[in-house]
């Protein structure tokens, strides 16, 4: 197979690949930067940080690439709007949000001429989307990570959103390797999206224990966990988790005011930041159904040469 463009508006990534949005420090601007100088799309995680942060990493990110970098930021986080004009204000190439569903994104996309790409899970708010005006439509299925949308394969959901749009569709949720990436696109996908796999490269900002946990978990260590945002979250078990599902009382000291609705059951940022720090026994780490099938922290450019003979082959 021949290796496809991705169109989004006026944007063209040479690789059709989104480098996932992993929130709290994980998708930074070394990470964006350099998925976007392999030809992809790079995303930096807004969500958990500051206004003045997201600034200097859009800004690092440029520094670094003249390629296209977008910002993610969850809809559920409190300062949404202001994290979203200040990626605007910085000219960001598109903004993706999932986690919730913002209608005022759209107008102020289409203020501004920054194309916005939600992340769906149901034909329904895909079509809904593409009336508001969004430049394409990220299709997420229960094999992705991090807060999920639907209990839904993506190969259930993804013929569904293509027969119902005609924007760019991007499947996203387990995909880990170059042949799962031509899957997808033998699927009828214009793009893939792919977060665990980069969040184990060299270039993540996670910590070295973070990555390891990663790669040592097997299928049977995946979890689902309830979060404060009032969606379900995939990760990996460790006592954190277990102490969840022992109901024991893991609340704590303070509270970031992070989400515009919590359900209190613990502090989502507080957990997913230690974990980030390297606090792989008392954090919550996020993680794609497909982990297990990643054993070894690579850079971008290695990933990335997989992605592109994996597509070649098919």
């Amino acid at each position: 197979m021949k290796i496809p463009e991705l169109h989004i508006a006026d944007l063209v990534a040479k690789i059709p690949i989104i480098q996932g949005g992993m929130a709290v420090r994980i998708s930074m601007a070394p990470l964006a930067a350099a998925v976007a100088e392999e030809g992809g799309i790079g995303l930096i995680a807004g969500s958990g940080l500051s206004v003045e942060e997201l600034i200097a990493e859009i800004r690092e990110a440029r520094r670094r690439t003249k390629g296209i970098i977008g910002v993610n930021i969850m809809f559920a986080v409190r300062e949404f709007a202001q994290l979203v004009h200040a990626a605007f204000e910085e000219k960001i190439d598109l903004l993706v949000s999932g986690a919730g569903f913002s209608r005022d994104m759209f107008s102020w996309g289409k203020e501004k001429g920054i194309p916005v790409v939600p992340i769906v899970s149901t034909a329904k708010l895909a079509k809904l989307s593409e009336k508001l005006g969004a430049a394409a439509v990220i299709v997420e299925g229960t094999e992705a990570g991090g807060h999920l949308g639907t209990d839904r394969s993506i190969h259930d959901i993804l013929p569904e959103v293509i027969a119902a749009v005609n924007i760019p569709v991007i499947g996203a949720g387990g995909v880990t390797d170059g042949q799962g990436v031509a899957e997808m696109l033998k699927s009828g996908a214009d793009g893939v999206q792919m977060g665990t796999r980069f969040a184990v490269s060299e270039e993540s900002s996670a910590a070295e224990e973070w990555k390891n946990e990663m790669i040592k978990a097997k299928e049977e260590d995946i979890v689902i966990i309830h979060s404060p945002v009032g969606l379900p979250g995939r990760g990996i078990r460790n006592p954190f988790t277990k102490a969840l599902e022992a109901h024991d009382d893991v609340k704590s000291k303070g509270c970031a005011m992070c989400l515009k609705h919590c359900e209190g059951n613990f502090c989502i940022m507080h957990r997913l930041i230690r974990a980030q720090e390297g606090d792989v026994h008392d954090g919550l780490i996020f993680s794609g159904a497909k982990v297990h099938k990643i054993n070894e922290v690579k850079s971008v450019h290695e990933i990335f040469e997989d992605i592109k003979e994996g597509i070649e082959k098919a």
